[in-house]
């Protein structure tokens, strides 16, 4: 079971803590999901204050952040606002210890004042962006991405990029299928990765006909992964030259049409290894990568593990149920 806090503190925003409670809260263990301990940590036992005239009671002290697998720390509402001494050292020694800690919104800029991000990447609300970056010049503040990582911390950027973020979390840890469960379960689309736009120059409107052109692309790319599809098969589809076809596309998504498709590929792959007991060759194949050796190497840059290993650490991770494993 994995144990994840939630650090509360007065004045989080009600959305972030419903995002993490939505994530790791339910028990899902029927469609795959291992179970999680999900527990709302604070400095002391008493009620605490949200925005909007919401009131949380939390349900264990600051020391549970010691036996954690996962720290979450939500925004507070007036980013500007200091956080208590305790829930900063808390935050300190959590990280110290090797503990994942993850920060949603303008939750940066609690790890910020708790001297984390000195030196390191860190993203939040492109609006607040400048604030953290002239409030904490060490900071190495991003505007663009929806979350990044470094040394273990990850920030994201404004609300539903929290979604994004918490999800890509159940996905490192567990799978994709288990990511892709919870967000099936939360009626929302698990392939939003974390080098995204936060917003677009210039919308593309819902019923553009563009737009509708560009999904059902995607959609087709997605049910024909195996095949050897390239940007210039995309455009053709789409109507398009592959010059005018690649600046839509990155308008509508925020990633090239190469970077999309090898996100998707990876994502393929990832559910093949958890799956099947296909050899790494096939899962290659079926994934649509040109060859094993180019699979290994994108898929070790990617998830810091080589395919056989993450097979093993899928087949031996807590919950997992080997009924779906398959050959075909």
């Amino acid at each position: 079971m994995e144990r994840v806090a939630i650090v509360a503190q007065p004045g989080i925003r009600s959305f972030d803590l419903a995002v993490i409670t939505e994530v790791w809260g339910p028990d899902r263990s029927r469609v795959g999901v291992p179970p999680f301990e999900l527990r709302r940590c604070a400095s002391d036992g008493g009620p605490i204050a949200l925005p909007g005239g919401l009131t949380l009671m939390p349900d264990r002290g600051l020391d549970w952040l010691s036996t954690a697998d996962l720290v979450v720390v939500p925004a507070l509402a007036e980013p500007d606002d200091p956080t208590p001494e305790p829930i900063l050292a808390a935050l300190r020694a959590a990280h110290a210890r090797g503990v994942p800690v993850a920060a949603l919104c303008a939750g940066a800029f609690v790890l910020a004042e708790a001297g984390l991000l000195e030196g390191r990447r860190a993203v939040t609300h492109w609006w607040l962006a400048p604030r953290l970056a002239a409030r904490y010049p060490g900071v190495l503040v991003e505007d663009a991405p929806l979350y990044v990582e470094d040394d273990g911390l990850w920030t994201s950027a404004g609300v539903a990029s929290g979604i994004d973020l918490c999800l890509h979390l159940v996905r490192e840890a567990h799978g994709a299928e288990a990511a892709a469960a919870v967000a099936r379960s939360m009626v929302t689309g698990p392939f939003r990765t974390g080098d995204h736009a936060q917003y677009l120059d210039r919308p593309v409107p819902a019923a553009d006909r563009i737009t509708e052109t560009l999904a059902a692309v995607r959609e087709q790319a997605l049910r024909r992964l195996h095949e050897p599809l390239d940007v210039a098969t995309l455009a053709r589809w789409a109507g398009m030259s592959p010059r005018s076809f690649a600046r839509h596309f990155t308008a509508a998504t925020g990633t090239t049409p190469h970077r999309w498709l090898l996100g998707r590929r990876l994502d393929e792959a990832r559910k093949l290894l958890e799956r099947t007991d296909h050899p790494v060759p096939e899962v290659a194949r079926r994934a649509g990568f040109a060859s094993e050796v180019t699979f290994r190497q994108h898929f070790g840059a990617r998830v810091g593990l080589s395919p056989r290993a993450y097979r093993a650490a899928a087949a031996t991770a807590p919950g997992r149920d080997d009924s779906v494993r398959k050959g075909s």
